[in-house]
């Protein structure tokens, strides 16, 4: 089973690097990077309903929405943000270099959430291992960057 949501990850990985190119090229299309965003974000509610046999879908009682923290209800932002960000740069920078910096960074704050166990993850320490990880990821995107 570990095996299988590490495959479903590294698919989730894969589009999401495609995804930057698709949007890019849709803002490209159609001149007009909120229409642009819209479509990504009907397609987006288009795949929740489709999934929702299957996975389940019902309204939580008023005390659930009460006990749920402020920052939470800014996933939906973060995520507009990325998509508008892959319109606007994805592009111009090239696949490589803005996944990269988008890796990189999400690697970094990855390990600092986990450190401090912000956002709901479960504290794990930011060991010499995965500070070096964190490094050479570093490195890495400078490398992917030279021209």
């Amino acid at each position: 089973m570990p095996f299988l949501i590490a495959a479903a990850a590294a698919i989730a990985g894969i589009l999401n690097t495609v995804q930057s190119g698709a949007n890019a090229s849709l803002n490209k299309a159609l001149d007009q990077p909120i229409l642009a965003a819209l479509v990504v974000t009907a397609a987006n509610v288009a795949v929740y309903f489709a999934a929702a046999p299957f996975i389940g879908i019902g309204w939580p009682g008023s005390q659930r929405i009460a006990d749920v923290p402020w920052w939470a209800w800014l996933g939906g932002a973060m995520g507009a943000t990325y998509v508008l960000a892959t319109i606007f740069i994805a592009e111009r920078l090239g696949a490589a270099v803005f996944t990269g910096i988008t890796v990189t960074a999400a690697i970094v704050t990855s390990v600092l959430l986990d450190h401090f166990g912000w956002v709901g993850f479960a504290q794990h320490t930011a060991d010499p291992w995965r500070i070096l990880g964190c490094a050479l990821m570093i490195g890495g995107l400078v490398l992917v960057c030279l021209r």
